[in-house]
């Protein structure tokens, strides 16, 4: 099942843009006199200063960090000596250590603990780093020297990884207009400021739908809500001074549990409303204006580089290459995930029929109705298996996997601060040796985003001395009575796996540079280890072990885990097309948008009409919550890339099934071809390292029963 995640926070992806120069500062330029900037101290390598921070001492550490930075890349710009790999990429490889360290505790606090005050700070901050951005990448010295390594790299005897380095730096550089002229440059730097503010807007727009919109219930609504979703929302409604009412968040897992089981045909109606109008309401939260005014800029943007429309200049730096060749692989798997769902349809309705409902199916029925057909189909009930998934034990699970398959041990420490009572920081060690550090935060809250992502606080290199990773896993489990355990369903620990897929691909990376550690991979790659990893939640080794029943503590029954594993392909059709339509819809609009300018409520009904899309049905993510890619660059005209690399997890999931989950050989292999590298290896020449040969696409239709 896919999953739809940032890798890092709206604002990270909005205001730093991908442009980040990690690693160690020079010792000049340390900000050693400010908390914020100053090198991470203590033990671990160090840790952020979750302590220290106050919304108030942010901007004044952004904008010194800035001029730390500035000072920095004109040193490197200004060198007298020609140019080398060594005192120009390594230089710059090495520069940037207060900005990268006070950037990432603005982008934790932002997408964790956003109140008045940090949302202010975005909207001021969000044009000034873009500005800043753009000055490093219009500094004609300093592109005149990368071009001068990358022009010269044949001659040079650079490693492969090196020869990536290099490569990182030219593309990234005259993806951002380092070979336009002047005036030119001077209008792209305009058009990214009014679109990172715009990025910003969009955020806040659909985070104030989801904090200040809510469903509360009273006893008399609760008919058909399981007792652990009920317990969570009293909870939340004696948190909130509310006692006796119960309060269900604008979040996907509280709305579709909502969805998933009230008899109350209206409450799921109303719950649906809720979550998918979000950004889509009228007033001062309204998003549609806003995507106007980011496909117009985009699409000026991207004429200005020299590419057709905003898609093909995405792409262009991904493995599909060309929107084109991203649309081929969606449409192949498209009539057939269609088909499925109307199918799936037809036995919903059948059920409705069959319980004298006098309904026609419709987008809220269609969770509702889902349950009862996999009861009627498989024998499974979701309530019958949450009480087997305890989030603590799940936890548990992951560690127990990703220490069978790499060695890696996960110990709880107490040391290092934490932005938030909630979140746990963890040692990873592997034969007794630290590979990095691991912070967990797994409740929702006001003002932390929706959704479930991975962050990097510290990337791994050894560009400077042997610096050691630190990541987070975030998500938005609701949080349970004192004293009762987290239950969840399938589809949440899924994505706990999911997310702890790109966590481990962090802190295993074994590389020697910053740019290229970890998960700074293509954006159609990065999804394929965290893909691969959540296919191990439905391994019988984890099921007999973590999957326990949360009063008896006994195992799930095998009955009941081959149940689950039988209708593995269950709601295929609604899981793949709600994806796939947010994904083509995503490609067109961007497409369609060098045509001219877009109403974004006509396209969205038009693109849906072309594409036959059943009326039960929405979009995952409809364009005026679609945060993926109207906050910012990240996945634009590249939400795609989740079915791109599902295509490469498929397919290699393949061996791990011939061979074993956890055969010893095989988890080698994978970490030391996938999960170590980062991008140090260029993304198709590692999936080969791997597989021997190129994807085979065929073996995503077989994984979801399309064949």
């Amino acid at each position: 099942m896919l999953r739809r995640t940032f890798l890092q926070s709206a604002a990270a992806a909005g205001l730093l843009g991908g442009f980040n120069f990690s690693g160690l500062a020079f010792a000049a330029a340390d900000g050693a006199d400010d908390p914020l900037l100053a090198p991470w101290t203590g033990d671990f390598g160090g840790t952020p200063p979750f302590d220290k921070v106050k919304v108030e001492l942010l901007k004044p550490a952004l904008l010194k960090a800035m001029d730390l930075n500035r000072a920095e890349i004109a040193a490197i710009a200004a060198s007298g000596e020609p140019a080398t790999f060594e005192n120009t990429i390594v230089a710059l490889e090495k520069a940037g250590g207060a900005f990268d360290r006070v950037g990432t505790l603005f982008n934790v606090f932002s997408s964790t603990m956003s109140d008045d005050a940090m949302k202010a700070l975005e909207t001021e901050m969000s044009p000034l780093y873009s500005a800043f951005q753009d000055e490093v990448v219009q500094n004609e010295a300093l592109f005149a020297r990368i071009k001068t390594v990358y022009d010269g790299m044949a001659a040079a005897g650079l490693t492969v990884e090196q020869q990536q380095v290099v490569d990182s730096y030219y593309k990234r550089f005259t993806r951002r207009g380092a070979l336009l002229n002047a005036a030119d440059k001077a209008r792209l730097k305009d058009l990214n400021q009014q679109l990172a503010a715009l990025y910003t807007k969009f955020g806040q727009n659909t985070l104030a739908d989801e904090e200040n919109l809510e469903l509360v219930l009273t006893p008399a609504d609760l008919d058909g809500l399981p007792e652990s979703v009920t317990a969570a929302a009293a909870a939340a409604g004696e948190a909130s001074n509310r006692k006796g009412q119960y309060i269900f968040g604008n979040t996907r897992s509280a709305m579709a549990a909502v969805m998933t089981y009230s008899t109350r045909r209206d409450l799921r109606e109303k719950a649906w409303r809720l979550f998918t109008n979000r950004g889509d309401n009228p007033g001062e939260h309204d998003n549609k204006p806003v995507i106007v005014e980011i496909l117009k800029l985009r699409q000026e943007r991207a004429k200005l580089l020299g590419f057709a429309s905003h898609a093909h200049w995405a792409v262009d730096n991904n493995m599909a290459k060309t929107p084109d060749a991203a649309m081929a692989l969606m449409m192949k798997v498209w009539p057939a995930a269609r088909a499925r769902a109307l199918e799936e349809v037809k036995d919903m309705q059948a059920a409705a029929d069959a319980a004298g409902d006098k309904i026609t199916i419709e987008p809220w029925d269609y969770r509702y109705y889902a349950e009862k057909v996999r009861k009627a189909k498989y024998d499974v009930d979701e309530n019958e298996v949450k009480p087997y998934l305890q989030l603590a034990k799940i936890r548990e699970g992951m560690f127990w996997a990703v220490k069978t398959l790499y060695g890696t041990e996960f110990n709880e420490i107490h040391g290092p601060s934490i932005y938030e009572p909630t979140v746990t920081v963890w040692e990873v060690t592997r034969d007794g040796k630290r590979v990095g550090l691991w912070y967990y935060d797994p409740y929702a809250r006001k003002g932390k985003r929706s959704g479930a992502w991975m962050n990097s606080y510290r990337d791994q290199s050894r560009v400077d001395g042997d610096v050691t990773p630190i990541v987070s896993n975030n998500q938005n489990a609701i949080a349970a009575a004192p004293g009762q355990p987290v239950l969840m369903s399938w589809d949440d620990a899924e994505t706990m796996f999911h997310e702890f897929g790109h966590g481990m691909h962090g802190l295993l990376s074994n590389v020697t540079y910053p740019s290229v550690s970890g998960t700074s991979v293509k954006r159609d790659f990065v999804e394929f280890p965290s893909q691969i990893h959540e296919r191990w939640l439905s391994t019988p080794e984890v099921i007999n072990v973590f999957a326990l029943h949360a009063e008896t503590g006994e195992p799930m029954p095998v009955a009941l885990f081959d149940k689950i594993k039988a209708a593995k392909n269950f709601n295929q059709g609604f899981d793949t097309v709600e994806y796939l339509a947010s994904a083509l819809y995503d490609m067109k609009i961007h497409l369609a948008a060098a045509e001219g300018e877009i109403d974004p409520a006509a396209f969205e009904k038009s693109c849906m009409d072309e594409l036959g899309m059943p009326k039960e049905i929405v979009m995952r993510h409809r364009p005026t919550q679609f945060g993926h890619i109207f906050s910012g660059d990240g996945y634009s005209a590249g939400y795609y890339v989740y079915l791109w690399a599902d295509t490469l997890s498929a397919d290699v999931w393949e061996v791990f099934a011939e061979k074993g989950p956890y055969d010893p050989a095989t988890a080698k292999l994978f970490h030391d071809t996938i999960m170590s590298v980062g991008s140090s290896v260029p993304a198709d020449q590692a999936f080969r390292n791997f597989r021997g040969r190129d994807v085979d696409t065929d073996a995503l239709m077989r994984a979801r029963g399309f064949a």
